[in-house]
């Protein structure tokens, strides 16, 4: 349907088929369309099915063809219009249909129907250039799923020395007494102690022990190093990245470049604007020379990055929703409408003014909006600007964190298995029922305790 942006800001001129009396001349005039684009041998777009619209309801013939010199009118050094309006004044097109903005200077030369289309002044850049900056920027240097994954390997490895310290027979040897090291809470403050590299004493003496401890400072040291080298070059980046969400932000930088079209409307309103920022604005485009001589070209220097090209808001929104890296200002200034030119005194005017009125009361106007201005960007997969790790960009890390605390926890195992093969040969003891008994009297309580301790007193009887 939408071929290249470029031809959907090109302009169009409609000349009108014209019968021979004089009563058929003044209703088929019509000029020229900028939101039109190549379809084969002709043009489709915004502005082609108004003028078709319009035709049926006034019933006149039409043909079109594009602007000479792809400008919407402004005048020049000599004095004399260019652009769409210089051809209706010049009478090389009957009407000129395209968003051109109604102003009252272009109303002096030519006569203007009622507006089609409302819009405004704004600006669009790409959006890793318009993010919004964090309120919890010390976060960023981690993504959610990163942050996710460092809280659960936190708690898993707080439990495995929790488990360590219980079931290793080194780490609790006199358990009929509660006095031990590695309760849970001291599981928790160890590695705390550990991500802040000061560490927690008392400290593992286990074998499974130390194990685990290693690998949980080894992990602490390196998730410490990519979190500071990240947030290090974050801050570094973030000299040369600001945050523009206003054209006063757009004025009080001097990172990225902004221009407008050349001699178009938008040009004019902030060369004659006595709001300060404007003025700002404009002299900063004039002392820079940072106009583009086309909206294709102003679109094309925003996707290159580092310049926001500043136009009218329809027309902005129209890229936005073809090219997903851009975003437009949420900010609009100086309202406007798009109206259709005619030569002054033209009769057609009456009467296109009146069949644009129907078409907005009828709903048309609104259904050829949605229609050309469709996103193409749903569920386009835009390019993140968070520079944020993820889970994946350390999964060997976590993957080495897990590999030890089950290491760790099949040493405690092993040890607590190796003394109790001791202990079943002391007391001649199946091994089974042993270790059955010191992981009840470990986890069990003191039920557990005193469960063996009468069992004990029956082998001395």
């Amino acid at each position: 349907m939408r071929s290249s942006l470029s031809l959907v800001f090109c302009v169009a001129a409609l000349t009108a088929w014209l019968a021979a009396d004089a009563k058929e001349l003044s209703i088929t005039t019509i000029k020229e369309d900028p939101y039109a684009m190549s379809k084969g041998s002709g043009l489709e777009g915004y502005c082609i099915d108004l003028i078709s619209e319009l035709s049926k309801k006034l019933g006149f013939r039409y043909k079109t063809h594009l602007v000479k010199d792809n400008r919407y009118g402004a005048i020049d050094p000599s004095g004399n219009w260019n652009g769409m309006i210089g051809e209706v004044i010049r009478g090389d097109a009957d009407l000129a249909v395209a968003p051109l903005t109604l102003t009252a200077t272009r109303e002096q030369f030519v006569d203007m129907t009622t507006p089609f289309m409302q819009t405004g002044i704004g600006f669009i850049l790409r959006s890793d250039a318009a993010s919004e900056e964090s309120s919890f920027s010390l976060l960023s240097p981690f993504s959610t799923d990163m942050w996710f994954g460092v809280l659960i390997a936190f708690l898993l490895t707080g439990v495995c020395i929790f488990l360590v310290g219980r079931i290793s027979p080194c780490e609790w040897s006199e358990t009929d007494s509660e006095q031990h090291s590695f309760t849970l809470l001291h599981s928790f403050w160890y590695i705390t102690g550990a991500l802040t590299l000061q560490g927690a004493g008392p400290h593992p003496k286990a074998l499974s022990g130390r194990l685990v401890s290693a690998i949980w400072w080894l992990f602490a040291v390196l998730l410490l190093a990519c979190y500071f080298g990240n947030l290090n070059s974050m801050l570094h980046s973030k000299q040369k990245h600001v945050s523009i969400k206003s054209f006063e932000d757009l004025a009080n930088q001097d990172v990225i470049e902004y221009g407008t079209v050349e001699g178009g409307s938008t040009m004019g309103f902030f060369k004659s604007s006595n709001n300060p920022v404007h003025r700002r604005i404009y002299q900063n485009m004039e002392r820079k020379k940072s106009f583009a001589a086309s909206m294709e070209e102003g679109v094309r220097r925003t996707q290159e990055g580092n310049f926001a090209f500043i136009g009218e808001a329809v027309s902005l929104d129209l890229a936005v929703a073809r090219y997903c890296t851009l975003t437009r200002s949420q900010e609009v200034i100086a309202m406007r409408a798009y109206s259709i030119a005619a030569p002054l005194g033209s009769p057609l005017v009456k009467n296109l003014t009146l069949a644009i009125l129907k078409l907005s009361e009828s709903g048309e106007l609104t259904y050829l909006r949605d229609k050309w201005w469709a996103s193409s960007c749903v569920g386009a997969v835009r390019t993140p600007a968070s520079e944020a790790l993820h889970s994946n960009n350390l999964q060997g890390l976590f993957l080495l964190l897990g590999l030890g605390l089950g290491v760790g926890l099949l040493l405690a195992l092993l040890e607590l298995l190796s003394k109790a093969r001791n202990q079943a040969k002391d007391g001649k003891k199946s091994c089974c029922s042993v270790v059955t008994s010191e992981l009840s009297r470990r986890f069990g309580g003191r039920g557990g305790e005193s469960t063996e301790g009468e069992s004990s007193d029956k082998m001395k009887a």
